[in-house]
């Protein structure tokens, strides 16, 4: 009962950081409109985190400070800016105020996003000092390949190094868009081409390129469609970690630390093929010890006497797989070097949107339920308040990059208009822009219910079968 209490406790205490990191963000991208707009002698309604009716509201200064009903976004009510009481609700004008400059309009719009960018600043600068951890996974080498999967009917093998896909070189499994995983996910192309080094009996290295289809993973229609996958997987050591008591791997001689190079004569790059051996019947092993030597020996997998009978119950080695850890390791990543590389990031990620030939689409863009459930997670490890402030910096330039975009309502649209406005010499409206405005407005809020509703649908899941959890393993002795 207090564990549950305690529970409880906990995951309410990171919703309440996830929705403040979203409120830092919110607060901080308004307040550069803000300082603008008193900057330029502009008139400032109000100052409101979240939209609707406020359920906080203070008079400061002669303006408004509150906070919305409706958890999304912001807004500081400039009405010498534009008309937008369609969307912040009704403002307080005075009788005798006046129109802005068209550069005023210019700085005031322009000055959400660059306070954005700032802070993007301000999280790098953290990042490059308490670092951000990275998951070690720098093989590219082929550990294991399903039957029948479109990467087997290309020919491609376990032990195969991947050096390139799509011409594109690759030194890394997953991490940055540059990895294996990533660079298939988002091909363009029909075929995907992985240029590989294939190891020869002789000890030489063959280097072919070879052409492989993919799979889309079947997914319920709620939940975003899956991404490209050719069916390979990374190669990583079969080593041998705690041996149960009694069981078959303790009767064959196993021992700790010892790892498994050989399975019934074939090398192998991977652990799964071992596992999957063993539900078939006796296993010949080749294993090498600590010091470099090998000896052989036949293994009879069993079904632990605690299992028998149990629904999922299958003959297994008995033991634990060692070395499954991921390293991680701490870098220390520039400032620049992280706002250049957010910026080709949310650029790579809109060009494949666009791309027709990419299964990437406008679905698997993230709103903030998506977004918030990702933090969470962060939030959930050890050290993921690095990652935090890491993924804060992606944030707040994907944040002044899609605010300063040119589009109706965002504040680029705003800057559009004020230049226009500079260029003619006379205000930009009228019925046109007001039917624009609501137009998109429409769009925008039907996009953003859209991926509000597959980010839950991708949190409930789409699993029928549940997990089969089986005891720990007993052997009779």
């Amino acid at each position: 009962m207090i564990s549950s209490i305690l529970s409880s406790l906990e995951t309410a205490w990171l919703i309440f950081l996830v929705v403040m990191f979203f409120n830092v963000m919110i607060f901080v991208h308004e307040l550069g409109h803000f300082l603008a707009g008193k900057w330029r002698g502009a008139y400032i309604d109000r100052f409101q985190i979240w939209f609707g009716k406020p359920i906080w509201q203070k008079k400061i200064g002669g303006v408004q400070w509150g906070i919305g009903w409706i958890p999304a976004g912001g807004f500081v009510s400039l009405p010498q800016l534009a008309d937008m009481q369609s969307i912040e609700g009704e403002a307080d004008i005075p009788r005798d105020l006046k129109p802005l400059k068209p550069l005023d309009k210019v700085i005031i719009a322009a000055a959400g996003p660059f306070a954005s960018l700032l802070l993007a600043y301000f999280f790098a600068m953290i990042v490059w000092v308490v670092g951000k951890p990275v998951s070690e996974m720098n093989t590219t080498t082929i550990g294991y390949i399903p039957a029948n999967s479109p990467a087997a009917q290309a020919g491609l093998l376990p032990g195969d190094t991947i050096r390139a896909i799509d011409g594109q070189p690759v030194h890394k499994w997953m991490g940055n868009m540059e990895g294996v995983r990533e660079l298939v996910a988002m091909s363009e192309h029909e075929k995907i081409s992985f240029t590989i080094d294939r190891p020869q009996a002789d000890g030489s290295v063959l280097q072919l390129t070879i052409e492989s289809g993919y799979q889309l993973p079947e997914r319920k229609w709620w939940q975003r469609g899956a991404m490209r996958q050719v069916g390979i997987m990374p190669a990583a050591p079969a080593l041998i970690g705690d041996i149960f008591p009694g069981s078959p791997a303790e009767q064959a001689g196993l021992v700790k630390g010892q790892r498994i190079v050989k399975l019934n004569g074939t090398t192998i790059y991977s652990p799964v093929p071992v596992s999957e051996a063993a539900e078939k019947g006796t296993l010949e092993l080749t294993l090498q010890n600590p010091d470099g030597s090998e000896t052989t020996t036949t293994l009879t997998p069993a079904i632990p006497t605690n299992w028998q009978g149990q629904a999922g119950a299958r003959p297994i080695m008995g033991f634990s797989w060692g070395g499954m850890e991921n390293d991680i390791k701490t870098e220390h990543p520039g400032v620049q070097e992280q706002i250049n590389q957010s910026f080709r990031w949310m650029g790579e990620t809109l060009a494949k949107v666009a791309a027709p030939g990419s299964s990437v689409g406008m679905e698997h863009l993230s709103g903030p339920v998506g977004i918030g459930n990702y933090l969470y997670q962060m939030l959930e490890n050890t050290d993921g308040w690095k990652l935090i402030f890491w993924f804060a910096v992606v944030l707040n330039v994907n944040l002044a990059v899609l605010n300063i975009l040119p589009l109706p309502i965002v504040d680029g649209g705003h800057v559009v208009l004020g230049t226009l406005e500079i260029i003619f010499r006379r205000p930009v409206g009228g019925k046109l822009l007001e039917w624009i405005q609501t137009g998109f407005l429409f769009l925008l809020l039907t996009f953003f219910i859209f991926v509000t509703f597959k980010d839950v649908g991708d949190m409930v899941g789409g699993s029928e079968d549940a997990e089969v959890k089986l005891p720990t393993p007993v052997f009779s002795k």
